[in-house]
């Protein structure tokens, strides 16, 4: 794969970037040599003590950071960094206490506010206050059933600070799928919106708050957060008390801030549970703080007063990523609701109206942009914006062109990968080196990535294989809620290589030091025993303007698997001999013959994950005559019928 240069940082841009003042502390530190951004990632995995010890540095984390660099671990899953550590997560976040904007909330067109940085640390100190009166304690679960707002922040920061344990889903989650995490966590607080806006519609979430509230009998306090002002639940079984009469009344209470050990856990993130009851995933302070650290301010050059925006959910690591910008004393914005209503280019106007610097979003999101005919270049200024952040899946080339061609020139774009189980990346561009069509720009610092085949093999430039990471990094989970002795966590990431972590991405490098993911290593098609990723096929398909959405899945047919292509097109289009004929040519014009689909079925949606991601493992349980493991898992569920008893399937 050789793909075209996109952009290139200019000399000033590289020399006021935080990855240069870092290399220098490297330089002054360890006589370090290195000239690229791909010598700072080589010299990180060899040196990782001295690496994350210098990242401690340079973030200035607040906290006492011991005597041992780690506790060498022979077993991956029990190497831990900084093992006498001493630290307060909330703590370095709430460091500003000036009427700056800490936090900017947005409700589709229904909702606007700002929260001070004096306004955040003073209802921190309320919240916490009144949850400790609660009687909750260190190691407590407290929940939210909540949406991408700031009451949801200040309850998580609160929770944290008192040595809690904060877990969350979005509202829009039905109740089976709430249960399935709630129930396993076993909150004693939970938090929960009243409703939410999508598309201009008003969702009542009173009576699923029952429901939920009912049947999971840990709690005992239950606190409403109003968004669409419906008043309180009724009969749920608990105490229900609104956000603001909870808060501690009279003079400011003291925030205090204990110390608590480096791997203390402070979040349980749920994985989407596609192929089972969700795996409650447990992250620690330190691990999560130094990893946010080192990406936020080396990999995507967030600064002090830097306004930074991630179209997210509380369902999704990504609202727990873009929460510790607030460590950065960077503003965050925040959106609830649907990121096209009430007009497809509103996250655009947010954009230059807060004088946005960062703007974080999906593959999927610049895709229908882009299928849209919006040209944010010629109607917006987009004046403070350095940066696009995407992830979700990977950023096909066609893509990459839109940004520069139709959003604005001189941008970093930088796409990364990584997950729930890691809270962070393996993958993720960087401020000082060239952005290259259809790729991310490299690994993750301190993130010892291989590409390996099934022998363990590692996989030369240009071949695909496993990702896998053969040392320990910080931001590792800590364990599984509920996992006598680890089994769980080590089937999940440690049976197929020993002890070396194993993600389920399937990748090759690139010779540009770069990564291109061609999608999940469970979905990969084996066409006559070939390996093709799912995503050298979408990111040829995004060419066909007729096409809004996909999905390829394997067959088993005739001793073999063959290629099915799903895709949906356009309104009032139909799936013609023509369109077929011109899909199939793209793909193998761009591809190879391999890749071209034996069959192409149009359907009227694709099922996604309630995280927004693409369920090809549903399509292909269906169309074998599987069940769904956990419908629940999946955000359109309606959809699932389209692939049932397919005729076309049978010949």
């Amino acid at each position: 794969m050789s793909n075209k240069l996109l952009w290139e940082p200019s000399s000033e841009r590289i020399s006021n970037s935080n990855a240069i003042k870092f290399i220098e502390l490297v330089k002054k530190n360890y006589n370090y040599e290195g000239k690229t951004f791909n010598d700072l990632w080589k010299w990180s995995v060899s040196h990782p003590k001295e690496f994350w010890n210098s990242v401690w540095d340079f973030s200035e984390i607040i906290g006492e950071k011991g005597a041992r660099l780690s506790n060498e671990a022979k077993n991956f899953w029990e190497y831990r960094y900084f093992p006498d550590a001493k630290l307060n997560f909330a703590e370095n976040f709430l460091q500003r206490k000036d009427d700056g904007p800490a936090l900017i909330f947005y409700c589709e067109d229904k909702i606007k506010k700002t929260y001070s940085w004096k306004q955040l640390y003073e209802t921190v100190a309320r919240l916490a206050d009144a949850l400790k009166k609660a009687g909750v304690k260190e190691g407590d679960i407290v929940s939210g059933y909540v949406a991408n707002m700031p009451e949801t922040t200040i309850a998580a920061l609160a929770t944290i600070s008192i040595g809690a344990i904060w877990s969350s889903c979005s509202p829009d989650f039905g109740v089976p799928g709430a249960l399935d995490r709630f129930s396993q966590v076993k909150p004693k607080v939970f938090f929960a919106v009243d409703g939410y806006y999508y598309k201009g519609k008003v969702f009542n979430n009173l009576e699923k708050i029952n429901k939920v509230v009912s049947q999971v009998t840990s709690i005992e306090k239950t606190i409403i957060i109003p968004l669409v002002e419906v008043g309180l639940p009724q009969n749920c079984g608990t105490e229900v008390i609104l956000f603001d009469d909870f808060l501690t009344k009279g003079n400011l209470p003291a925030l205090e801030f204990p110390k608590f050990p480096f791997n203390h856990p402070i979040y349980v993130l749920f994985t989407s549970g596609t192929t089972g009851v969700p795996k409650c995933i447990v992250h620690g302070a330190g691990g999560t703080l130094l990893q946010h650290k080192k990406e936020q301010l080396i990999h995507c050059d967030i600064k002090k007063d830097d306004k930074v925006f991630y179209f997210t959910t509380c369902s999704w690591m990504m609202w727990n990523w873009t929460t510790s910008i607030l460590s950065q004393g960077a503003t965050v914005i925040q959106y609830e609701g649907n990121p096209l209503y009430p007009k497809a280019d509103i996250l655009f106007d947010i954009a230059d109206e807060c004088k946005m610097t960062f703007f974080g979003t999906s593959a999927k999101y610049l895709d229908t942009i882009l299928k849209s005919n919006i040209v944010p270049m010629k109607t917006h200024k987009l004046k403070e914006l350095r940066t696009i952040g995407s992830t979700g899946s990977p950023l096909c080339g066609e893509v990459c062109d839109f940004v520069y061609r139709d959003i604005k020139k001189d941008l970093h774009l930088n796409s990364f990968s990584g997950g729930t189980d890691i809270i962070s990346s393996f993958c993720m561009g960087n401020p000082i080196s060239p952005v290259y069509s259809g790729e991310m720009q490299g690994f993750g610092l301190g993130m010892n990535v291989k590409v390996y085949d099934e022998q363990k093999n590692e996989m030369p430039i240009g071949k695909q294989g496993e990702l896998t990471c053969v040392t320990p990094f910080v931001s590792q989970p800590i364990k599984f809620w509920n996992d006598e002795n680890n089994k769980k966590l080590i089937k999940a990431y440690f049976s197929k290589f020993e002890n070396c972590w194993c993600h389920g991405d399937w990748l090759e490098k690139t010779e540009h030091d770069g990564v291109f993911i061609s999608g999940r290593a469970d979905a990969v098609l084996n066409p006559s025993g070939v390996r093709i990723g799912t995503a050298e096929i979408y990111s040829q398909v995004q060419k066909v303007d007729e096409v809004l959405e996909c999905c390829a899945v394997g067959q088993k047919w005739n001793n073999d698997e063959r290629i099915v292509l799903f895709v949906v097109l356009r309104d009032n289009l139909k799936l013609t001999d023509d369109l077929i004929t011109k899909i199939k040519k793209v793909i193998r014009d761009n591809a190879t013959p391999r890749h071209v689909p034996s069959k192409i079925i149009q359907v009227r949606g694709v099922p996604k994950t309630n995280n927004g991601k693409l369920s090809e493992i549903a399509v292909k349980n269906i169309i074998h005559g599987k069940n769904v493991v956990n419908e629940d898992s999946i955000a359109n569920p309606e959809v699932l019928d389209e692939f049932k008893n397919i005729p076309e399937l049978q010949v």
